[in-house]
């Protein structure tokens, strides 16, 4: 039985649901690695959007262009509420949009790695602590995908339903088609091909911060369409509350190295618009769920 101060409070895409009412739950061991997975992007978080201009000591690789460093370190922040709050449900219908784009990210991340290895700090002409952080870069992006797939099998395996749905509004779901539309080709472009899609993006990449630009593009295009593919409220919480983390952490760095930018460019115009879109999509999903837990 759902107690009324969990209903209020939480709506029904955080319900407390025992095993006995049928729906299939999420595994501890997937659980587990989500609150883990989520520490470690905070980490990486703090090592881009903080400490921006220092990652030739901090970061696994050299990022010669700030904004490309804060990019990044938003988009790790923002996956930290993406993962903990997919690690808070109990049912795996309100978490496992998490998932797929988890996966996605850190094998492509690991192959964007392995394909630059040279770029990396692993030389003895850097700092032992330097090193440090780059095998634990490798180390991390070897072992999760690895782990997640395992514990995706032993999550396939669980009985029970889904719960109900509770639809998108046509808009938003219009809003996500159009960015699974947009993110999926640009991402893919960027890293089949950095050089040529850098110019498609609006401040300056290398082939590396392109393909790693490329992997979160991609990964958010994937989050767009499987939000698109749940089509409920209460199962795309996640992703559209972290929609609104990444909108707001993107807008402050951008603020922040607003002479980066090349305005007036086609290509920063639809970025804006996109970050802004993104904003109002979470803001709107989170204001269309209410009534329904209320």
């Amino acid at each position: 039985m759902v107690t009324r101060s969990h209903t209020r409070n939480n709506g029904p895409s955080i319900e407390r649901h025992g095993p006995e009412s049928g729906l299939k739950m999420l595994t501890p061991g997937m659980r587990k690695l989500l609150w883990i997975a989520g520490f470690l992007v905070f980490l990486a978080g703090m090592q881009l959007f903080v400490f921006t201009e220092r990652t030739e000591i901090w970061f696994a690789w050299t990022i010669d262009v700030p904004l490309t460093a804060a990019f990044l370190g938003a988009a790790y922040w923002a996956s930290v509420s993406f993962e903990w709050l997919a690690a808070r449900q109990r049912v795996w219908a309100y978490a496992r949009i998490a998932v797929p784009t988890v996966l996605v990210f850190t094998t492509l991340t690991e192959l964007v790695t392995l394909y630059h290895l040279e770029l990396f700090h692993l030389g003895d002409t850097f700092p032992m602590s330097t090193r440090i952080v780059t095998w634990a870069w490798i180390a991390v992006y070897t072992v999760v995908p690895l782990c997640m797939i395992a514990l995706l099998v032993g999550q396939r395996k669980v009985t029970g339903a889904d719960p109900p749905r509770a639809p998108l509004p046509r808009w938003i779901a219009a809003v996500l088609v159009v960015h699974a539309a947009v993110m999926l080709p640009l991402g893919a472009y960027l890293l089949i091909a950095p050089e040529n899609a850098a110019a498609l993006w609006p401040w300056p990449l290398t082939p590396l911060t392109g393909r790693a630009v490329g992997a979160w593009v991609f990964s958010l295009g994937v989050a767009a369409a499987h939000c698109v593919r749940e089509n409920c409220l209460a199962r795309v919480r996640v992703a559209t509350q972290s929609y609104v983390v990444l909108a707001v952490l993107q807008l402050i760095a951008v603020a922040r190295y607003v002479d980066t930018v090349v305005w007036g460019a086609p290509q920063s115009t639809i970025y804006m618009i996109v970050l802004l879109s993104m904003l109002v999509v979470g803001v709107a999903a989170e204001a269309a769920r209410r009534p329904a837990g209320a």
